[in-house]
């Protein structure tokens, strides 16, 4: 069929995204507990960690751009077995992710105090300000030592995804996962007669569960060098050739800075979203929690696209391509259609485990709601960048993911915020209800624009 695969074909899909699956599925479950445990401190501490983690966001999401504008070749590479050119997008990806991390610790590290306070305003809520840009600059400030693993992580999990090997990163995944969650439960409430040490807690759990996941994947690709051949010599040198570099930054730069000015985007909506008061702040942390837990299925087969699709673009197999990315597509949109009727189902349950007001466990049922309504949409739109930027379409992916945001949503997020008096409950979902706008201009780019393209030669590249 057309836009419905055979057995076969779901069993190869399942294969490279049920690890992926696994794996977010358990980080968002556990991170759900994270944020329970945090939400019983109160709402300033809730909002605290939920500021710091919406500023870490950014640089975790702009590592992501660094390893996938570069995976793109790495995806290609592994198609057309060209072990040289694997290594020397590997040596890339180090070069590029560490040097982008001192930055973003320096400026972290100086601007702490301005970036949290975009996100404080005065409004009719309980909370102190004064309080909650003290817990969040506390606990920033411990997170900061977490930021060398997590870029390390980076590197070498979306190089072994890109060659097929998902099982190694779900595995570390869960590792740490579990680590993060007792060391929570240990630290943020003082027990096994340590005392309870609150937001800081949180912090130094998550800094040690990422050294763990960090240390487990290098170990593990350095142990295995049949499975990762790009390894061998990987460190002998960091030479990478200047025709690749000059691919990678024609292609996968513009793919980096997308995600860049996206994550800054979704900071600067919830900015926009802050102006309204920290019960809003507080609400957005719970509801962005809950619903990435249920949108795991969706987003995991929307990378997998990159992977798989990228792969057959790289062997050149270009109608396969097409034919089992349309059914990609479908799968992602149905799974997301299922999920989103559970979530709506869920959404006046889930926040009563916080410990905080009736206000807000209205507001996050609400937005958890809008975000169960507009799932398909989101996973359309989603499984379409992935689409055209597995066949190296940088421009139209940039024009459907951050463009797209910084014309449409965010102008609409800044005005509705600073220049009308509407609540956050019609608010919210007319901002991110452009969600529908976006599947729909993804819709028209997959029929327009020819994305089925190998990117890579059989051949490319040297030590």
């Amino acid at each position: 069929m057309k836009y419905i695969g055979d057995k076969k074909f779901y069993t190869k899909v399942l294969a490279i995204a049920i690890p992926i699956i696994i794996q977010n599925g358990i980080s968002s479950f556990v991170n759900l507990l994270d944020n329970v445990m945090v939400g019983q401190l109160g709402t300033e501490a809730m909002s605290a960690v939920s500021i710091a983690n919406q500023l870490l966001t950014v640089f975790i999401i702009l590592i992501f751009g660094v390893v996938s504008g570069a995976g793109i070749f790495a995806a290609q590479y592994h198609g057309s077995e060209d072990t040289d050119g694997l290594r020397s997008i590997f040596r890339f990806k180090l070069l590029s992710v560490f040097a982008t991390t001192v930055v973003s610790i320096l400026i972290f590290i100086f601007f702490d105090d301005q970036l949290i306070s975009l996100f404080l305003h005065e409004s009719n809520s309980d909370g102190s300000i004064e309080m909650t840009l003290a817990l969040g600059k506390e606990y920033l400030l411990i997170m900061l030592f977490g930021l060398v693993p997590v870029a390390a992580t980076q590197i070498y999990a979306s190089t072994l995804r890109e060659t097929a090997s998902t099982v190694p990163p779900m595995i570390a995944s869960i590792a740490a996962i579990f680590t993060n969650l007792i060391l929570n439960y240990i630290l943020i409430f003082g027990h096994l007669g340590l005392p309870a040490m609150g937001v800081k807690g949180a912090a130094i759990a998550t800094v040690i569960s990422r050294y763990i996941e960090a240390l487990y994947l290098i170990v593990w690709t350095h142990l295995n060098p049949k499975k990762c051949p790009y390894i061998k010599g990987g460190f002998r040198s960091f030479y990478v050739p200047k025709d690749i570099v000059y691919r990678i930054f024609l292609s996968g730069l513009p793919i980096a800075l997308n995600e860049l000015f996206w994550s800054l985007g979704i900071t600067f909506m919830s900015q926009s979203y802050s102006m309204r008061g920290l019960d809003v702040v507080a609400a957005l942390n719970v509801a962005g929690t809950i619903s990435n837990l249920f949108a795991i299925v969706y987003l995991s087969i929307g990378n997998s696209i990159s992977i798989i699709t990228g792969n057959l673009l790289g062997a050149e197999k270009l109608e396969e391509a097409k034919d089992t990315n349309r059914k990609l597509i479908t799968f992602s949109v149905m799974s997301a259609t299922v999920t989103g009727i559970i979530l709506a189902a869920l959404s006046g349950i889930i926040p009563k485990l916080y410990n905080m007001s009736t206000d807000v466990r209205a507001l996050a049922t609400f937005m958890l709601l809008t975000v169960a309504i507009l799932a398909p949409f989101s996973a359309f739109a989603h499984a379409s960048y992935f689409t055209l930027r597995s066949g190296g379409k940088v421009f139209v992916t940039i024009l459907l993911d951050s463009g797209y945001m910084w014309a449409i949503s965010i102008p609409l997020s800044f005005i509705l915020s600073r220049f009308t008096p509407l609540s956050i409950f019609l608010m919210y979902p007319i901002c991110q209800g452009t969600d529908i706008l976006k599947a729909t201009f993804g819709a028209i780019l997959l029929k327009k624009v020819n994305w089925a393209q190998s990117l890579v030669a059989k051949k490319d590249t040297t030590q």
